[in-house]
């Protein structure tokens, strides 16, 4: 254990509306290269922050920030500061100029320190992280470029050059291949083998938590430690669920006996009863003796009757527990006939098309087959699905789509959040009835009253599971579905459950994305690089 790791003792921390995120955590963190893991709003990105030193808990004791460096998934920038200014070395720069310039200023030399060579380390660093290799930025200015000329994925590689620039004790990245294109996540991969020390890394990616030393998950305001990586995490978990499905069946029966038990001990009670009164009626035995056996029968009877309902209370609680083990079912079972599309039947063809960004296209599907978009960010993926879509105008050329389309974008912003998430898809399925709204829904997991749920007090994992069956569950059914990166900020279990979804549509599939173990699992079959 380093010296510096950060550690949690005994904190507790909620959040403004009273809801308690933690009650007397402790955590220490390890040496080594950790996953962070847990569902979207189980408070990852808030233990980071308490772990930098940026939160103040209610209660109990942050040690060990001193020397921390924290990568949030969406960094405050000043549009017009320069990459020099952003990484802390602009007060250097400025005094090595004066120094080349001929000044014997002891505060200039004070400044530079031992660090005569930043500007170099500063450069190998971005370029490290990727991002001279953008735009037309050369080695020798990209330290001028201003941030505000910057792309998303461009701003995350900026930030993590920064950290490797600084060379901190403790590492904490927070989603950070969110905005990234493939290349700079398998840069990004790399350089997270490399360092040294304590890093945490909060993703959903993976790819990238397969390459880690361990893996804890953050779950009901606990953190539970995996040694591997992200398959062995996997397979623990697989075997934990399996351990407590079993432990979960075994004392529902232990109920339902114990149960059975405390009606039969009632019942012999009765009949003991019913024979007592009788004797009684008939006076066989001396009123005295009566009066005796019935005291004698009535403090066995209570007793009796008081160990079978201890027994069946113990099962009870024995099942409580069994029930809190076992996590949710994430998959989506549900049949979506009415997506399927033939074989030979083509379901989308553009002829001379040319995107609003410039970028010529010529594209066909056929039947249910399944197409990745590849390419770097800004290579005009996002751009040709809506405009597939129909939500762009293309600049020349045309684009026929042949059969009903849906498109999950990035931002999840097509159900109405003052409507509940039935209301929303009985807009989108008008001939269904209230019934039969309710148990689709309840195939994508929001079963009962969570059906009811207005849209915007969803989790983000909520939101995406309401806003695919929104799209899937519609009439008319599409039979060509658009997805735009759909697994960037997606927790593990709504990554499955979007596994499992697609695994039930039969029509055809167009995804943007970067991510090839999820293309792999959805069974795309062509690529086409933009």
């Amino acid at each position: 254990m380093t010296r510096t790791s950060p550690a949690l003792h005994a904190v507790t921390w909620a959040w403004p509306d009273g809801t308690v995120a933690f009650d007397r955590l402790d955590l220490q963190l390890p040496a080594g290269r950790t996953g962070l893991v847990g569902a979207n709003g189980s408070g990852k990105t808030t233990l980071l922050r308490l772990l930098a030193g940026e939160l103040t808990p209610q209660a109990g004791q942050v040690s060990g920030v001193e020397d921390v460096a924290h990568l949030a998934q969406d960094l405050a920038l000043e549009t017009e500061q320069t990459i020099a200014g952003f990484m802390g070395i602009d007060g250097v720069r400025t005094s090595l100029r004066r120094i080349e310039a001929g000044s014997v200023d002891p505060a200039d030399y004070a400044a530079v320190g031992e660090r005569w060579d930043v500007e170099d380390r500063a450069r190998a660093e971005l370029a490290r992280a990727g991002l001279p290799r953008t735009g037309n930025i050369t080695g020798t200015n990209v330290l001028d470029r201003r941030l505000g000329e910057l792309s998303g994925g461009e701003v995350t590689a900026l930030g993590l050059a920064r950290i490797l620039l600084a060379r901190p004790a403790v590492v904490l990245l927070d989603e950070p291949t969110t905005h990234l294109d493939r290349q700079a996540r398998e840069r990004l991969t790399e350089t997270l083998s490399t360092l040294r020390g304590t890093v945490v890394v909060v993703s959903h990616d993976p790819e990238l938590l397969e390459g880690l030393d361990q893996i804890a998950e953050l779950r009901e305001g606990r953190v539970r430690w995996y040694g591997g990586g992200w398959s062995s995490y996997a397979a623990q978990v697989r075997a934990e669920q399996e351990a407590a499905e079993q432990a979960l069946t075994s004392a529902r029966a232990d109920v339902r006996r114990q149960r059975a038990d405390l009606v039969e001990s009632e019942q012999v009670l009765a009949r003991r009863r019913r024979y007592a009164q009788k004797m009684y009626a008939t006076k066989r035995e001396p009123r005295a003796v009566m009066k005796l056996r019935q005291r004698a029968a009535q403090q066995s009877a209570a007793g009796y009757t008081r160990t079978h309902q201890d027994r069946l209370d113990r099962a009870r609680e024995r099942l409580a527990d069994a029930e809190q083990q076992v996590r949710e079912d994430r998959e989506i079972r549900v049949d979506l006939p009415d997506t399927q599309v033939p074989g030979a039947r083509v379901v989308l063809h553009t002829e001379g098309l040319v995107l609003r960004t410039g970028r010529a296209i010529e594209l066909e599907l056929r039947g249910p087959e399944r197409l990745a978009l590849l390419g770097a960010n800004g290579s005009g993926k996002s751009t040709l699905l809506h405009t597939v879509a129909g939500r762009l105008a293309p600049r020349s050329g045309r684009v026929d789509v042949r059969v009903p389309v849906g498109l999950l974008p990035q931002r999840l912003d097509l159900l109405d959040p003052d409507l509940s998430i039935a209301a929303n898809l009985a807009r989108r399925a008008p001939a269904a009835d209230d019934n039969q709204v309710r148990a689709r829904l309840a195939r994508f997991l929001f079963r009962g009253d969570r059906a009811d749920q207005h849209v915007a007090s969803l989790s983000g994992g909520e939101l995406f599971r309401a806003t695919l069956a929104a799209l899937l569950l519609a009439d008319p059914a599409p039979q060509l579905l658009l997805l735009d990166e759909p697994t960037n900020s997606l927790d593990l279990a709504s990554r499955e459950a979007l596994v499992s979804a697609l695994a039930c549509y039969g029509g055809a599939l167009v995804v943007a994305g970067h991510d090839l173990a999820f293309l792999d699992q959805i069974g795309v079959e062509r690529a086409v690089e933009l």
